[in-house]
């Protein structure tokens, strides 16, 4: 699956070096895989880990020097971050992991999307529950009142909103107000 780079940061766009910024240390374009055609240009994957996924505009020539395309906007963070990432690799260096999804957000994933099936399936909150935390955990204290019926509540919900197309926030860094 391709993304646009409007809708995913970690999108890179490359285009041709201008003349007036080609210096001797640039480096001709890397070599890509799985290639698909756009009116934005030809999408691409570099093959690192973890896969990273480039745009690269009209009148880019195989062999020539490259430049980044980074707007100017409320996602030019997430942008260099996934930059950075993309250099390394292309430098084959070290690439450090992306930040948008924490360790502690990914596992809250998982277990929404545990949740959503279970629900999906006619499963009420306290058999997800159990499916998750384990039957004994769930006895151990009155339903009702129970800090666990809240968070199986809470993982249904969140799965549902994110299935409604709040997926697509996961795409970007998680911003303080």
């Amino acid at each position: 699956m391709f993304w646009s780079p409007a809708v995913n940061p970690a999108v890179l766009t490359l285009t041709e070096i201008p003349d007036f910024l080609f210096s001797r240390q640039s480096r001709s374009s890397p070599d890509f895989a799985t290639y698909r055609d756009s009116p934005e240009g030809h999408y691409a994957v570099h093959n690192s880990a973890p896969t990273i996924q480039i745009v690269l505009r009209p009148g880019l020539r195989p062999g020539s020097s490259v430049a980044a395309l980074i707007p100017l906007d409320t996602e030019t963070l997430g942008r260099i971050e996934a930059l950075s990432r993309f250099w390394r690799a292309w430098q084959e260096q070290t690439v450090p992991p992306d930040t948008r999804i924490t360790t502690q957000r990914r596992r809250r994933l998982r277990l929404m999307m545990r949740a959503a099936d279970g629900r999906d399936n006619g499963a009420s909150y306290r058999e997800i529950a159990k499916a998750i935390y384990g039957e004994f955990r769930v006895a151990s204290e009155p339903w009702k009142t129970s800090p666990l019926r809240d968070t199986v509540i809470g993982l249904v919900e969140g799965a549902v909103a994110i299935i409604g197309g709040g997926y697509l926030q996961l795409l970007r860094h998680r911003r303080r107000s």
